[in-house]
Formats: C-alpha cells, structure tokens, sequence
C-alpha cells in the first residue's frame, strides 16, 4: 500500500483527514497548465491505451473535445480526459490513472459511471482476461502481505472512518456484506436478515451452539445468531470503532450475556466451538495466511462442528486493482477458489458446498450506490467533493465487476475430514423455519 496516502497519524485517508478546511471544496477546475495542444502523441498514447483495454466501445474525448473512442452509438456513456496530465497517468497504469483521474476532476464522466465500468470491465476480460506481467510485478511491489500490525492499519483506515457516514447508506443493521435476495423484490433490510439466516442454516445453528465469528463488522451476525437461534458466540474484530457499537447495540438488546466482541485479529482465536463462521473478512487476510488461518479453524472447530467462509473472490488469481488497494482497501486480496483450497487443504478440512452469490452482490451494491448518492450532499459536508468522487466510484465500479464477473461472491462450507455428522442434501438451506 503506498504510503502517500497517509497524511495525518491516525492514518484515515487525506480526504478524510482533512476535512475541516475543506468542506463542499471541489476539486480542481482549472487544469489548463497541464493542457497545450492535443498532439499526435497524446492522440496515438489515447490509442494504444484504448488497444490495451481491448477497444472497448465507449467515446472518450481529449481536452480539445474529439471524440477518439470506438463508441458505435450516440446517447451512452462518454469520458473526458481534461488534461496532459491525466492521460499520462492513465497510460501508466490505466486503474490508478482513472481513479486518482475521476477523483480529482482531471477525469469527467458523462451518463451512466456503472455501464462505462461494466463496459471496460467486460472488455478487458475478453481481450486479456489476465493481468499482465508488468501488471502483476507492479501489484507484487504494491501488495506488502498482512501482518498482525498492517492489517489493524489496513482496517483502521477503511472500517474507522466513521459509523456516521457508513449508517448514511448501509441497512439499519450496518452489514457491510453481500446480501441474500431469494426474492429479487425484497427490500435491503430483508434481504441483510435473509442472508444471516442462510448462514446460519448453512452451519446448522441450533439453541445452545457456541460459535466463534471471525470479523464480525458491526456486530448484526453475530447477534442474529444469538437473538434468531438462540447461539452464544464470540465475535473477534479489529475496528475499534465497529467493536464499540457492536458492544453498545448489544447492550440496548439484552444479548451482552450471549455476544462478547472481543478486540483482536482472527489470529488470536481461541476455545472450540460448535461453528465457525467468517463473512467478509478472507479479502483481509491474504494468500500468504490462509495456511495460519486453516490451523486456527481446524483447532477451534469441535470435531462434529460446521464452519463457512464468505468472501469476495476472483475465477484466477489476480491481486486487486491498483486504485482500490491504494484508496480504498488497503491490503485486500480477492482470492480465486484454488487459492481458497491452502485454507482446507494442509488443515484436514472437507470442502461441503461451495455458492457463488455473484449477482446478489452486484443488487446489493446498487442498493448501495442509490443510497450512498441521496446522501452525497452529507458526505461532501463531512468530507469533501474528492471523497465523494471515490466513494462513488469505488461503489458504481464494484456493480460493474460482480455484473461482468471479474469479481465473484464464493460461501464455502466444511467441516473437519472425518465429521461423518454432515447434510446428506441441501434441502436445510431452503427452509423457512429454525
């Protein structure tokens, strides 16, 4: 993660960090020092770019204002690349140069931010569906692993930076993962309780099973276990912000007796439990740790126990986006399933069901997205007009990488390898009752 993001102690993002001189402040309008004459050059480096993401049918106009794209109809999604400056960013590293581009103004979109990001997704992954080795050297060099100590960093910088902004556009129960929508018409809030229900079926929960959650976010699973199905969990976390609430909401329920939100990485795990279960915290751990953290399930699984994971995930391996990782996620890695399997596999755990929840994702984060932009005028009060152009980015590009599919949603199930205790069908996961 490069460090030129870091601006203040706390280590929040500059544009969060900042904010107190620079609320509603726009980005920078003027950019014609960078600007001159469009040249051959800049029109043959827009070309090759282009090339290099497949042509992808979109307009794309320099600042003089011709259309360069290979857009075959009028009306759709156009992109101005306002600047010298900004070209030359996005022909270095096409990620890094849209984001820092977009988020700064030096890049202006015109019509719809997801069917653009689809768009180049999809081209992208037909003309090369793997990054190249230039690509996947300069991500080496970026992706620094997860230590104990970088991966509080890591959290602290996206998790920390407000319950307040995140509650703007979030369910009412702050979860902050892929929602279950078994039926396509069911509200955010329902379909947040009806994934929490389809984990739980998926580990059998039962009254009386103890159950140890790994990243436990706000707190909303763990205590849908405990309320819904009557578990006693222990729920480990990283965030200090998300740990205070989750503790306080606990406290208003009646449920401190059932939940204990224990401050600490997954590594600290300890105790044996009927289930395990960790929703949206793999994409933190990274590669080099899957084999620590099998050693840590297998050893605190009870051996008739039943545990899943849920992540975001890749069809091959591919580190994430360079813009992402610097802005936005630090740290994160969206692991493709055969990487998944270092977890299992020097664990004696027994892959049960694996789901790909792709599409619930992609609606998931257009619930998002809607949300997040009727807020955005309060976003920019407590931020600023770059934090909202990231935010929104981030957001509109991760519909249009589930909708494409260079992003996937894998849930897994296992259990130790001789648990003979396990579902003969799949009919537990369609169930209404518990």
């Amino acid at each position: 993660m490069s460090q030129s993001t870091l601006n203040e102690p706390n280590n929040l993002p500059e544009t969060a960090t900042t904010a107190a001189g620079k609320k509603g402040r726009a980005p920078s309008g003027d950019h014609s020092a960078g600007r001159g004459r469009v040249t051959a050059l800049d029109r043959g480096l827009l070309k090759i770019l282009l090339h290099l993401l497949g042509n992808p049918p979109i307009d794309v106009r320099l600042w003089d204002g011709v259309p360069q794209g290979t857009a075959t109809n009028e009306g759709g999604s156009r992109v101005d690349i306002r600047d010298r400056h900004a070209l030359w960013k996005l022909f270095y590293d096409p990620s890094l140069g849209f984001g820092e581009g977009y988020s700064d103004g030096r890049i202006e979109i015109h019509g719809d931010l997801v069917s653009l990001c689809e768009t180049v997704d999809e081209s992208m992954l037909d003309h090369k569906p793997r990054p190249s080795l230039l690509r996947r050297l300069q991500a080496k060099i970026r992706y620094r692993g997860n230590t104990l100590a970088r991966s509080k960093a890591n959290i602290h910088r996206h998790y920390d930076i407000g319950n307040e902004f995140y509650s703007m556009w979030l369910d009412e129960q702050m979860v902050y993962t892929c929602a279950y929508f078994d039926d396509p018409e069911l509200s955010l809030e329902a379909a947040q309780a009806a994934k929490m229900d389809h984990v739980c079926r998926k580990v059998r929960l039962k009254p009386g099973n103890t159950v140890v959650e790994a990243g436990c976010g706000w707190g909303a699973l763990a205590l849908h276990m405990a309320r819904e199905y009557g578990a006693k969990v222990k729920a480990y976390n990283i965030s200090h912000e998300q740990v205070v609430y989750a503790r306080q909401r606990a406290e208003r329920e009646g449920l401190s007796q059932q939940v204990e939100f224990i401050e600490e990485d997954w590594r600290k795990v300890a105790g044996e439990f009927d289930a395990f279960v960790s929703v949206g915290m793999l994409e933190h751990v990274g590669p080099e740790n899957y084999r620590e953290l099998g050693q840590v399930v297998s050893r605190s699984l009870k051996p008739h126990g039943l545990g899943l994971v849920h992540t975001i995930g890749r069809n091959y391996e591919a580190p994430l986006d360079a813009w992402t990782s610097k802005r936005i996620f630090p740290g994160a890695y969206p692991p493709s399933l055969r990487q998944m399997t270092d977890l299992f596999e020097n664990s004696r755990l027994s892959i049960l069901d694996v789901e790909n929840l792709r599409m619930h994702y992609a609606k998931t984060l257009k619930h998002w997205l809607e949300r997040y932009e009727e807020h955005a005028e309060s976003v920019r009060e407590m931020f600023d007009d770059k934090f909202v152009r990231m935010w929104r980015l981030y957001l509109a590009s991760s519909v249009a990488a589930f909708l494409a599919g260079s992003l996937q949603l894998f849930q897994v199930t296992f259990a130790h390898a001789r648990n003979n205790e396990i579902p003969m069908t799949r009919e537990h996961l369609y169930q209404c009752a518990h």
